[in-house]
């Protein structure tokens, strides 16, 4: 059973260079689909993605009148997307603009592509 105490004593040992993360057992094209993968992994991130793609930005509070979800949950939902790297946020006046980051959008693509296109078609 892992506990809160065993959590914070394998990132203590970590940071000491005792330990080594799991993700750094992988390649850095596996953990990078890997972010992509968590951070569209929820039907609201989805949704935040293709109302920025139809338009050209959006400002947080009018993301909130389309989703069913409240301004903490979706400014929550904004900021997975953008450490991501997937969108970004300009202050204007009181409010942030959101719009996806076309380069990072049009990488995340060609990553997830790359992913996929290993199925084979023959396989059960």
């Amino acid at each position: 059973k892992i506990t809160i105490n065993r959590i914070i004593a394998m990132k203590s040992s970590a940071r000491q260079g005792m330990g080594k993360a799991k993700s750094d057992m992988f390649s850095r094209a596996d953990n990078e689909v890997a972010m992509l993968a968590h951070a569209l992994g929820h039907p609201a991130r989805i949704a935040i993605m293709r109302h920025l793609a139809r338009t050209q930005g959006c400002i947080c509070g009018d993301l909130v009148g389309i989703l069913p979800l409240s301004q903490s949950t979706v400014s929550q939902h904004l900021l997975a997307l953008k450490k991501a790297g997937l969108i970004d946020g300009q202050v204007e006046g009181t409010s942030v603009c959101y719009c996806v980051n076309r380069t990072a959008w049009r990488s995340a693509s060609e990553r997830l592509r790359r992913l996929f296109e290993f199925v084979d078609e023959r396989c059960c």
